[in-house]
């Protein structure tokens, strides 16, 4: 009987090793194994669970419309046949990669740009590059009043003869944090011989590497990492469609997505049950797969209802992440409608600052999309709401959420006109005086109620996350710290100074 167990055990993983081994690979991508199962085995294992090992781009092609997870309507001749696999991925449009490099006889590339996926995949390339997400490094680097606030969060703070000083932050210190998730500009400077597992070979060195921010830069000039949410190389479906990964970059209390979805009811529903859904079915079926949304079913997925040949499609599936928003929630300054082009550095208020709305709350409408957009983006919301919930509920949360927006907005206009006024009495120093707007008490107090506290208020709002928006960065730190910039005027215009605790 013991004799036997190394038989059964066999037949057991039989089918799983069947289906990679009866998948046909091309031999430059079985080169590529041959090494780097020793090499790096940790990458052929991802690999070898993904879809892409077990399915060529013929198959994929000939899905019914609703099951088809590429889009492309046809791929070059030589890629239909075999496997995706290393070569298809890293020689693709060698020319066109600026570290594109020699490697065992072969031109290769390190960095996966998204028109490589374009070859399978062209309209989630398209709606990406759409997306604010793709643009996220200019929107930050290129924009010199959120430039300014990272320079003041990440330089290098100093104190000497009684005074605080500033250097600029490293480029090491602003790659591991603002642009960890906004991306980094990939540069190319040179080669470096590096000893391997197969011995010393030469590889381009990379600056602003590793990363994986939504609007990297990459060496052949494209904006954007589809491994932000398909981390490589399983590029799990499951792995986008689970909250925790876009926990990664929507986690703090500037965009609190994460930890307001998980106190959620739609957070508990998954919490306790979510182990049992498929999160990997295309198309997704509301009620079969999943019982409550994640942040893809809202933002991202195709998701259906019905029965057989007669499913429903409830939304499309999309890469451009606010086609289904109407307000831009998370401020610079104030909550506002969605900004038209996904590059918002073309954007300038009345005041000719690279804002969405003037400093008291105006939006520069030229910028930004129409009523009628907007009312067609909440529809597409409230369809996928309606999905599991009466009509009656679905427009008396919307009617809160938008109350929230108003309230919001009012408290910070509030914060807003105390700073405004410190400025004009002198109290604190702003553009007139040619000065930075983020370096003084007032001014980082003034920060915190927009970007930290009424952004957290309205995702709770948004997303029926109700108590962390009252007392975690919510409503209860909105009035205190009002009250606080107002008692730090006072004490200004009286000579001295009120300490904020």
């Amino acid at each position: 009987m013991k004799k036997s167990l190394p038989i059964i055990l066999l037949f057991m993983f039989l089918p799983a090793f069947s289906a990679i081994a009866s998948s046909p690979v091309s031999e430059e991508t079985q080169e590529c194994l041959s090494c780097h199962r020793e090499a790096t085995p940790g990458i052929v294992a991802d690999w070898e669970r993904s879809l892409h090992s077990r399915m060529t781009p013929g198959e994929g092609l000939r899905k019914p419309d609703l099951q088809r997870r590429v889009s492309a309507r046809s791929v070059p001749d030589n890629l239909v046949g075999t496997v995706v696999g290393c070569a298809e991925c890293h020689a693709l449009r060698p020319e066109t990669h600026g570290d594109t490099f020699d490697h065992n006889g072969h031109r290769i590339h390190i960095v996966v740009s998204p028109p490589d996926c374009s070859t399978c995949h062209p309209e989630e390339a398209v709606q990406y590059s759409g997306n604010m997400m793709s643009n996220a490094y200019g929107n930050l680097k290129d924009n010199p009043v959120y430039h300014g606030l990272v320079e003041e969060v990440n330089g290098r703070f100093t104190f000497s003869g009684g005074k605080t000083g500033v250097a600029p932050p490293m480029d090491s210190t602003n790659a591991d944090s603002c642009f960890y998730c906004h991306g980094t500009r990939i540069g190319v400077s040179g080669t470096r011989q590096r000893q391997t597992a197969m011995g010393e070979m030469e590889f381009p060195v990379l600056s602003g590497w590793p990363n994986q921010g939504v609007g990297r830069i990459n060496p052949d000039g494209s904006k954007g990492a589809c491994t932000s949410c398909h981390p490589r190389h399983q590029f799990s479906i499951k792995v986008a469609r689970s909250p925790a990964t876009c926990s990664k970059c929507h986690k703090g209390p500037d965009v609190p997505a994460y930890p307001v979805y998980m106190v959620s009811k739609h957070g508990n529903i998954y919490s306790s049950l979510g182990e049992g859904w498929n999160f990997t079915n295309v198309p997704w079926k509301i009620g079969v797969d999943f019982t409550a949304p994640t942040c893809a079913t809202c933002h991202v997925s195709l998701i259906v209802s019905g029965d057989g040949d007669r499913q429903d499609v409830v939304a499309s599936r999309t890469h451009r992440m606010n086609d289904r928003l109407a307000w831009r929630i998370f401020g610079p300054i104030y909550a506002h409608p969605h900004p038209v082009s996904p590059d918002t550095t073309v954007i300038r208020n009345k005041a000719g600052l690279p804002l969405p709305t003037e400093l008291t709350g105006e939006p520069a409408t030229a910028f930004l999309i129409d009523a009628k957009e907007q009312k067609d983006r909440t529809a597409r919301m409230k369809k996928i709401c309606s999905g599991c919930h009466a009509g009656n509920w679905v427009e008396g949360h919307y009617t809160r959420f938008e109350e929230t927006i108003g309230a919001t907005n009012e408290m910070t206009l509030a914060a807003t006109r105390i700073l405004l006024m410190a400025w004009e009495k002198g109290l604190a120093k702003g553009p007139a005086q040619n000065d930075g707007i983020f370096n003084e008490p007032i001014e980082r107090m003034w920060v915190e109620q927009w970007l930290f506290f009424a952004n957290s208020t309205r995702f709770a709002s948004a997303m029926s996350g109700a108590d962390y928006g009252v007392f975690a960065n919510g409503r209860w730190y909105m009035s205190k710290n009002i009250r606080m910039m107002q008692e730090w005027l006072d004490g200004k215009k009286m000579g001295g100074e009120n300490p904020r605790p």
